[in-house]
């Protein structure tokens, strides 16, 4: 005797996948719309082929996650990312002053900081902020702490000061 019901458990984790395909979908065609700029049929019909290989592999592949397609981040990105474009060029006009300077001002620091993100994500997503400001990379990332290479002793203190852990922690949701 055969038993077709399929438990709950694997409902819940289908149900959960379809959004996150159907998310990465839409994603997927406003990326694909926004840089292809031409909208014949042959292209749009290219495009969305594509983005169904694209969903279809990404759920063989199991990887339409919470952390493999954040989706339960969108608002507080939308908040932080904007943010984060601004410190991107503030420290890029700040490094390319201290380049650009005659004594060549650089005072080169490591700092150590416990980041307060409690995922994955938010781990991830705080140290490849930090590296994608100009002057500053992340050099060891642990879940409980980080090491930090700064160009300058200033820029060391910002990466201590804790605004970018705060809002990073907002953002997932901790804060």
């Amino acid at each position: 005797m055969r038993n077709d019901a399929p438990d709950a458990a694997r409902i819940g984790h289908l149900g959960g996948g379809m959004v996150r395909a159907i998310s990465l979908a839409a994603s997927l065609l406003v990326f694909w719309l926004v840089l292809s700029g031409h909208y014949t049929p042959f292209i749009l019909a290219l495009g969305a082929g594509s983005i169904a290989a694209t969903v279809l592999l990404a759920r063989r592949m199991d990887v339409l996650d919470h952390e493999g397609h954040p989706i339960h981040l969108g608002a507080g990105a939308l908040l932080y990312w904007p943010w984060l474009v601004k410190e991107i060029i503030v420290s890029g006009w700040s490094v390319t002053r201290v380049i650009l300077h005659p004594a060549l001002p650089i005072s080169p620091a490591m700092v150590r900081f416990r980041p307060g993100q409690k995922t994955q994500v938010g781990l991830a997503v705080h140290a490849n902020s930090i590296t994608l400001t100009p002057g500053t990379i992340s050099v060891e990332v642990r879940a409980g702490e980080f090491l930090v290479h700064a160009l300058t002793r200033e820029g060391a203190e910002g990466v201590r000061s804790g605004d970018m852990d705060a809002r990073v922690s907002r953002m997932e949701g901790g804060g």
